[in-house]
């Protein structure tokens, strides 16, 4: 068969349901074989959109997400989503076309050497020179993707091995049990925190995995030791949990590190020095207990003392059977933080005034979605206050990029979270930057008939770089620019437009857009004036409780 056509083949094999992206001339074999095919192709505005879609499949079901675009310009804007995949731990694969590689007929005319570029951004990137390896190039690219750390993996496909004629061949799918951590680990690990007079658990994106957060809830029941968590670990156990502590969503200095300061052993599940840190260690500070897929990546703000390398959700199951609840733990000091860390995020969630502080919107939103909800969020100082404040019911029901960090990934992961689950209720939540950087991807969402809500946080500037440079005192420039009209740019799409002039208006337009169809665009002022005396002075000026 034609060499398209076994690609394809291999991919449902592989049972991929969606391919998004913007196809070339060089990836017309490939669109031929595709149209005959059970995979669905998305069609998107911007490759970017394309890669965040399939970075976000890959995050929601554990299965790489497939993205497709054509040689120079297009596998180039593969690059961004390209890093957010691969510092996120989301299993996505990259299928880019090339020229010719036997012979050619317009010289080097867009050609750049894509493999290389993929390379320090990838865990594995390869141009087919051969139809007869397709199969077994798919299968190994799936297979690398999904291992642990998961992360991005690119195929070449160029012209005219699209079109050569290829040997039927197919690899079977089979799964790979991970390696459990060595009993004597878990014994080690189990007599440091039996051992401790305050243990902390810390929850991070690694372990935001459903068979970990059965395992992790498990392990919160029976010991009754406090958690917090990192931003991408959100959800992991039900935050509404009596032990839950907060989310670590400043490095530190923030009220519940008063807690993690005072902690003497810190059973840290699923994090590594790629998401934004939790907290500092400090050299004769607290022990941690580092239990992930792989040993710890040692770093001056981390040096675990013992390393749990195994499957996650049996590490903890089996430290669970291991420890009994000790008389000698005392958790008394963490509940009165706790208290404090309440009181303190409460301030302002009631607040009338117009524009609405980040912290209205974020308790709004939280009031009106349901258990089963999703929201999704840019990049941008609001991103803090979701983290600090938002309640999560369930794993990936908020998601946020704390590894790359970029702007422009919120409404594409909206778009492919509400395809895959068009029974449950999903927000994107957007900076007026971060929503222009893909604001094209509104045509996307009208043309699959999606149910969406989309709010834009309007503060006509990048408020999060303001933020960081009032707090560095420097002087307010060059920051701010112009929107366009954005309840018309809604309309143009076909999409429904609002702007709320009161926080009782705003909250009457949520209701009605998350129980209405279509696509709803929500733009809503913000103001963000009380970010640096809150976030800045006040943190400063904190004085932990004895």
């Amino acid at each position: 068969m034609k060499t398209s056509d076994l690609f394809v083949k291999a991919l449902e094999n592989e049972g991929v349901e969606y391919i998004f992206g913007i196809p070339g001339e060089e990836n017309l074999d490939f669109l031929d074989s595709l149209q005959h095919s059970s995979i669905k192709l998305i069609l998107t505005r911007h490759e970017q959109g394309a890669g965040f879609m399939a970075a976000t499949y890959g995050r929601l079901t554990g299965k790489p997400g497939v993205c497709l675009s054509t040689l120079g310009p297009g596998a180039t804007n593969f690059v961004t989503p390209a890093a957010y995949a691969q510092l996120g731990g989301m299993p996505m694969l990259m299928i880019t076309g090339q020229k010719p590689i036997k012979s050619s007929k317009q010289g080097r005319f867009q050609i750049i050497d894509v493999v290389t570029m993929m390379r320090p951004i990838t865990k594995f990137t390869k141009q087919i020179v051969h139809g007869n390896t397709i199969a077994a190039s798919v299968r190994e690219a799936f297979r690398i993707a999904m291992e642990e750390r998961p992360g991005a993996v690119h195929l070449e496909l160029p012209e005219d091995i699209a079109a050569e004629e290829a040997d039927e061949h197919m690899y079977e799918v089979i799964t790979t049990r991970r390696p459990d951590a060595d009993h004597s680990t878990i014994d080690a690990a189990a007599e440091m925190i039996q051992n401790a007079k305050m243990p902390l658990l810390l929850v991070g994106a690694g372990a935001n995995r459903k068979r970990a957060s059965a395992a992790l809830t498990d392990f919160v029941d029976r010991t009754g030791i406090p958690f917090f968590n990192t931003q991408m670990g959100k959800g992991v156990i039900d935050e509404r949990h009596a032990c839950y502590m907060g989310t670590a969503a400043l490095s530190d200095h923030d009220f519940l590190h008063c807690a993690i300061d005072r902690a003497d052993v810190i059973i840290n599940v699923g994090h590594d020095v790629i998401e934004k840190p939790p907290f500092f260690m400090k050299q004769g500070g607290s022990k941690v207990i580092h239990v992930n897929f792989s040993s710890a990546q040692i770093d001056p703000v981390y040096f675990p003392q013992l390393d749990v390398v195994g499957d996650i959700a049996t590490s903890i199951r089996r430290l669970s059977e291991s420890l009994t609840v000790q008389k000698d733990w005392d958790f008394s000091y963490f509940f009165r933080v706790k208290e404090e860390v309440t009181q303190r995020l409460s301030l302002y969630c009631d607040d009338e005034r117009f524009p609405l502080l980040p912290q209205s919107v974020v308790s709004i939103i939280r009031k009106e979605l349901d258990e089963e909800g999703i929201v999704t969020l840019d990049n941008g100082i609001y991103k803090v206050w979701f983290a600090r404040n938002y309640v999560c019911y369930q794993n990936n029901s908020l998601l946020l990029d704390n590894a790359l960090a970029t702007m422009g990934a919120g409404l594409p992961s909206a778009i492919l979270a509400k395809l895959i689950h068009p029974e449950r209720k999903v927000i994107s939540v957007c900076g007026d930057g971060g929503f222009m950087m893909n604001s094209q991807e509104m045509e996307t969402a009208v043309r699959l008939g999606l149910d969406l809500v989309v709010i834009i946080l309007n503060d006509s500037a990048y408020g999060m770089i303001k933020w960081k440079q009032e707090g560095m005192g420097f002087n307010n420039f060059g920051l701010d620019y112009d929107n366009p009209d954005f309840v018309k740019y809604a309309e143009s799409y076909g999409a429904i437009g609002h702007r709320p002039e009161s926080r009782i208006e705003f909250d009457k337009v949520l209701q009605q857009a998350l129980q209405s169809p279509g696509v709803h665009l929500i733009d809503l002022a913000v103001d963000y004036s009380l970010n640096h005396s809150i976030l800045n002075e006040g943190l400063k000026e904190k004085i932990c409780i004895l």
